[in-house]
């Protein structure tokens, strides 16, 4: 054991002497390892060796998942059963392209330019109110040409982001600013809310208040924030029929299971029919056109009916292994703003797939809100992979060895 630890602490200082020099000396295939990567594999710390894996778990999985879950209806309405799965393997490599863009930039960096492109997107959710297309009763998505986007899955990554530059020194920002900002993210929400788009907004409102409490904020203000938040969104249900009646038939679903009950009924039905061990990879029922968007807001339902009760288990196991990662990262990292953004990151995909799991179980409200890394759907897998660059690039920071000369030059 002793050895081992000796062995990494030579190759860290080997790390910090490196020079451009030495590094012409090493073979070919070392050279284009390291340059992958912004550090050596054998000085990453376990969370980080830990992390790689499960998002590379999770990101095949959902490949997995998808094609089982949409191969009926691609072939039905699409003529070729292998149609979004092609089109989500499609949109994988820009998202890992963006994932080792992010992993190789600095958090400083990025919460720099976060700001612009923070605003960039709060506009174009503002403009998803006023021409955005409207699918199911939610006005979500702007078409620019042949491309489909929406913003309120694209500026999660940059919630984080800007969460943190609030947060990270509370105490020494001036009131003005933080009335600004808090303005700000109020507005957000109620845009987002407007759409409606009661999920997110709530996603949304659980992200800042997680990163308030972590960054200092007073009980009393989040609670205050937070019961004002609770009668907003109560306000919007009470003022809009569509989410008045997804709140009705999740309270029960039964009383009108043909009409506004009918996704919750067969979500229930497809997991109850999972059992202890599920009906098989492939063999899904429901999947067959009975369960409405089994492959966006529905896809955890065919997960269950296909895997059962000891799959969902070790999913949940699996979101809670991950949840522990991203804690003992955000513990590890040397700054507020790195820590706050490791919280955040945590907190978003952790959060969002259990609300995903809370809809189709009957936990919560029927609402729209993709599964990470397994819904189909390009920009929240654009969004997922930002997310996790930024987790694992923390990781990283945490080291010491990198991100470190831009905050100390930042600071004098």
């Amino acid at each position: 054991m002793h050895q081992k630890k000796l062995d990494i602490g030579q190759e860290k200082i080997k790390y910090k002497r490196k020079t451009p020099h030495s590094s012409f000396k090493k073979s070919n295939q070392s050279n284009l390892i390291e340059s992958i990567f912004p550090l050596p594999w054998k000085i990453w710390p376990y969370e980080a060796k830990i992390l790689v894996i499960l998002i590379g778990i999770w990101s095949i999985l959902g490949i997995c998942i998808l094609g089982s879950s949409s191969w009926w209806v691609a072939s039905r309405e699409m003529g070729n059963w292998a149609y979004f799965l092609k089109k989500q393997i499609i949109w994988t490599i820009p998202g890992i392209g963006l994932f080792y863009f992010v992993l190789n930039t600095n958090i400083r960096n990025l919460l720099k330019f976060s700001r612009i492109i923070f605003y960039i997107l709060f506009f174009l959710i503002f403009l998803t109110n006023i021409t955005g297309i409207t699918v199911n009763g939610s006005s979500r998505w702007l078409v620019i040409g042949n491309l489909r986007l929406q913003p309120s899955e694209l500026i999660k990554p940059f919630l984080i982001l800007e969460a943190s530059n609030l947060f990270a020194h509370w105490n020494l920002i001036k009131n003005d600013k933080k009335l600004i900002s808090i303005f700000s993210f109020g507005l957000l929400i109620l845009f987002i809310l407007k759409q409606p788009n009661l999920s997110t907004a709530s996603l949304t409102g659980i992200l800042f208040w997680v990163m308030g409490l972590c960054g200092g904020v007073k009980l009393s203000s989040l609670f205050s924030f937070a019961s004002l938040g609770f009668i907003t969104g109560c306000i919007s249900i009470l003022n809009n029929e569509y989410q008045k009646l997804r709140v009705t038939s999740f309270i029960n679903p039964w009383k009108d299971q043909q009409e506004s009950g009918f996704q919750l009924v067969q979500s229930l039905l497809a997991i109850g029919s999972g059992g202890l061990f599920g009906q098989g990879f492939g063999l899904s029922i429901q999947k067959l056109q009975y369960l409405p968007f089994m492959y966006t807001d529905f896809i955890f339902a065919i997960f269950a009916e296909e895997f059962g009760l000891l799959g969902c288990t070790l999913f949940l196991g699996f979101l809670a292994v991950f949840s522990y990662i991203s804690l003992r990262i955000s513990l590890k990292c040397r700054n507020n703003y790195t820590k706050l953004v490791a919280i955040g990151c945590g907190v978003l995909l952790t959060g969002q797939s259990i609300m995903h799991i809370a809809v189709a179980t009957g936990s919560m409200p029927t609402t729209g809100l993709p599964l990470p890394f397994i819904s189909y759907g390009g920009n929240s897998l654009i969004a997922s992979f930002f997310i996790a660059g930024m987790l694992l690039r923390c990781s990283l920071e945490s080291t010491g060895f990198i991100g470190m000369i831009s905050t100390r030059k930042t600071f004098n």
